[in-house]
């Protein structure tokens, strides 16, 4: 146990990041493996248990790209490639992955390479069937993201070199996923199922937590306007908790709501933030987005978000935390997250 403790973080990590990481593979093995039931009332749970455990592995990436579960950056890299395999985010690299999210901390700014909004643009029918599947709660917009991010070095010019790991993991995953269309069609459908509840709760983590647009200089840079601006960082970045009262609802999503807090000290581990979220802002509630709000942003705006260019008068800091929480306007965004490195 001392030995195990020595490459830890911190000694406390082996509570709380030992718990996340036991119940993201174990619940990852258990829902799958429900999936084979022949009761539906099996099924069920086991779905939704494999969706949260893909979910919290997921969340465990974003731990380890900021070298907060273990000492060092190589051992939280085997960590997080594993995880990677866990959430199905191994067809691109876990290094990416990292480097375009520090790039979101350190430039204070959504860093892409994809231009989603000139892609819908271009393609209106594109944007017209997903809506359509967005008005059925299917996140289509996001699945053209993982669908770049499976094909990623044969879309992005800039990762041809990454080719081969790309094909090996297709295969190894593809040709799983054949054989359980194939002969276990029924495990195929609620996997799918279960993966796409990952997404959905990913990205409404993800929807309301900055109201800055993106900006394409992930490969060709450009000095950032705010770039160190602590104060513009959280002016425009915001928290949305599952639950103040209940606090340990939001260990749901490893604390991931504390945004504020994790922006004002990103080498702060999940299970630390909710104390730092109280020094900043004495748990008024009037400095959080309620979730009842969120849960009518995610309905109302379910369908302009997959193409809302932001207009010169988009609420911008206090404006856009008065409408987020009265859960009004067309704010918000879709797939800005930390698993498609593009």
């Amino acid at each position: 146990m001392m030995a195990l403790i020595s490459y830890l973080k911190e000694p406390e990590g082996l509570r709380y990041n030992g718990a996340a990481v036991v119940y993201a593979i174990a619940g990852y093995g258990l829902g799958f493996a429900g999936l084979f039931h022949s009761s539906w009332f099996a099924n069920i749970p086991a779905m939704i248990l494999l969706a949260h455990s893909m979910t919290i592995a997921a969340y465990v990436i974003h731990e380890c790209g900021h070298t907060l579960i273990l000492k060092r950056s190589r051992h939280n890299a085997v960590l997080g490639r594993f995880m990677s395999w866990i959430c199905g985010a191994a067809y691109g690299t876990y290094e990416d992955m990292r480097y375009k999210h520090f790039r979101h901390h350190v430039d204070n700014d959504d860093v892409v390479w994809f231009e989603y909004d000139k892609f819908f643009d271009k393609h209106p029918l594109v944007m017209r069937a997903a809506r359509g599947l967005e008005w059925l709660y299917i996140p289509a917009h996001d699945l053209i993201m993982h669908f770049i991010m499976v094909f990623t070095s044969f879309i992005i010019p800039e990762r041809r070199d990454q080719r081969a790991r790309n094909l090996k993991v297709i295969a190894i995953r593809g040709g799983a996923y054949l054989v359980l269309l194939v002969f276990f069609t029924k495990v195929a459908v609620l996997y799918a199922i279960a993966y796409m509840m990952m997404v959905q709760v990913l990205r409404f983590m993800d929807m309301l937590q900055h109201d800055y647009p993106y900006n394409v200089t992930l490969f060709d840079y450009a000095e950032p306007p705010h770039k160190g601006d602590c104060d513009w960082e959280q002016e425009h970045t915001f928290s949305n908790p599952v639950s103040l009262r209940y606090a340990r609802l939001n260990w749901l999503t490893l604390n991931f709501g504390y945004h504020n807090a994790h922006h004002a000290d990103m080498n702060l581990p999940w299970y630390r933030l909710p104390a730092l979220h109280r020094e900043m802002t004495g748990d008024d509630p009037q400095r959080v987005i309620p979730f009842v709000s969120q849960l009518k942003l995610l309905h109302r705006n379910r369908l302009l978000r997959v193409f809302n260019p932001q207009p010169d008068d988009y609420p911008q800091g206090d404006s856009y935390l008065r409408a987020a929480r009265a859960g009004a306007g067309a704010i918000g965004g879709n797939a800005a997250s930390f698993l498609t490195s593009f």
